[in-house]
């Protein structure tokens, strides 16, 4: 008699959707990436290359590029949420085993406490000049953080306001963020536009900015730079590539998924990066720098009425996107690790204070530390994850897996007291490689520690990552013995 379902790793929201429950069609997987794409990072993603040296078109081109990437495991990983209804969280546990499933869970969780920390400063900062512009004192307050935190008093005291705004929404519960979505739906994407307008007016039409030219003094120099750029590119959506199934598991067809995110994901991030770049490209003209952070450029702003309504609007959506896409994803990884111990509040309150500890204002302090840095160095982990969930549910269970063994910890996927060998060997195979180009970007080893060509890997992090993960686990488990491939 098989066991019944386990209820320590089942609850309400683990539970797979019955079909009847799925509604999810083209239109609600497209309206998702457009309303996730429009924010902040995207926008600093795209101005964040042309601050490095790209050009107008190089920029654009690259986060084409590497958005196109990234749909593709986003929707292969997506297939086994529209067929069988499990989330993320569930889904893993096929490859790592019922236990083992709390280790990408928790690594995506981390990353996304990473993304919580981003926009939360992001909205915090914005607070910092709303007020400012009415009261200029909030910039000369006395500093009482150490120097090495790199942390003036005035934007710490609006971040940790905007702080715990954000944890009493997790108080409130999910639903209490509905409004501020569909605020988030409508006026964001008009901001977008009367910013796009204002540069293109400023900088005396799109000529003068779209010829702006590219830093780079040969071909050399940009393909060294384009290369971990396209990776930071495919890393920014890395964490969704692997958690996709929380949001297919409610799709009306596996059509529904693949051309609702092929419509959504790469033309709007492609369209709002060319706001970016525009607006970037045009401060150099109007300011003679290049101002990469949309928050630095509105302390430019004169009037102080514009200031106070864009600003605004930047906290609103902040707060919207924030929890949507930072908050109840983590929530949920970490209530995976005691679903009758840890409630989506408890997850809430734990990404929040990772969310600090994170700080979050050093990673999008410059562009490189926000591309090399953040972006390269997580894809480095969630990679090797991909590789390994792709090569377990197409070339290992052909597409077929038993659903009720995924919430039993004595079915198929229980392997070594829970945890799968082949894909712990395989995660760390894949992350080995890129761990001395990491050491080097955080300034831990010298360039001259080891060769160059093994320093060089970490520009490719994600792709290198992915392939030996990919690699290793299918030959693993092929050669593998384990009862629970019968």
């Amino acid at each position: 008699m098989a066991e019944p379902f386990n209820n320590s790793l089942s609850s309400e929201d683990l539970a797979p959707v019955p079909s009847g429950s799925r509604h999810w069609n083209t239109w609600n997987y497209t309206a998702l990436w457009i309303s996730m794409s429009l924010c902040i990072p995207t926008y600093m993603l795209a101005s964040s290359l042309i601050d490095g040296g790209m050009n107008w078109w190089q920029a654009i081109f690259t986060i084409f590029l590497g958005n196109t990437i990234v749909l593709i495991p986003m929707i292969l990983n997506g297939h086994a949420g529209a067929k069988y209804g499990i989330p993320f969280p569930v889904l893993v546990r096929s490859s790592f085993g019922i236990k083992g499933a709390n280790i990408p869970a928790m690594l995506r969780a981390i990353v996304a406490c990473g993304w919580f920390g981003i926009q939360t400063w992001i909205g915090g900062y914005s607070l910092y000049l709303m007020i400012k512009v009415w009261f200029p004192g909030i910039a000369s307050l006395p500093a009482i953080f150490p120097s090495v935190l790199q942390l003036a008093t005035g934007p710490a005291i609006t971040f940790f306001i905007f702080w715990l705004i954000n944890m009493y929404v997790v108080y409130l519960g999910v639903d209490s963020i509905k409004k501020l979505l569909v605020f988030k739906a409508f006026f964001l994407p008009l901001a977008a536009i009367a910013l796009l307008w204002w540069a293109i007016n400023a900088g005396n039409g799109l000529g003068p900015i779209l010829s702006q030219p590219s830093k780079f003094s040969s071909s050399g120099e940009f393909w060294t730079y384009f290369f971990p750029a396209l990776t930071g590119m495919v890393g920014y959506w890395a964490t969704l590539s692997l958690n996709i199934p929380d949001f297919t598991r409610y799709a009306v067809s596996q059509q529904a998924q693949i051309t609702g995110q092929a419509l959504g994901l790469p033309p709007s991030m492609t369209l709002f990066a060319f706001i970016g770049v525009v607006v970037t490209s045009a401060t150099v003209i109007i300011y003679g720098e290049t101002i990469w952070d949309p928050l630095v450029l509105a302390e430019k702003f004169s009037s102080r009425i514009l200031v106070t309504m864009a600003m605004a609007a930047v906290a609103v959506s902040t707060l919207a996107t924030n929890i949507a896409a930072n908050i109840v994803s983590p929530a949920n990884d970490f209530a995976h690790l005691s679903p009758s111990r840890i409630s989506f509040q408890t997850g809430g309150y734990i990404t929040g204070i990772i969310g600090i500890l994170i700080l979050p204002w050093k990673l999008i302090a410059d562009p490189t530390g926000y591309i090399f840095k953040w972006l390269i160095a997580y894809s480095s982990l969630l990679g090797p994850i991909g590789g390994i969930m792709i090569a377990d549910y197409y070339f290992v269970r052909k597409m077929q897996l038993d659903v009720a063994d995924l919430y039993r910890s004595t079915g198929r996927y229980s392997y070594s007291n829970g945890i799968n060998p082949v894909a712990i060997v395989a995660f760390l195979a894949g992350v080995a490689p890129n761990i001395p180009g990491f050491l080097i970007q955080t300034g831990i080893l010298s360039p001259a520690t080891l060769p160059q060509w093994i320093n060089n890997l970490y520009h490719y992090a994600w792709f290198v990552g992915f392939g030996i993960a990919f690699v290793v686990y299918w030959i693993g488990m092929n050669y593998s013995k384990s009862k629970n491939l019968n």
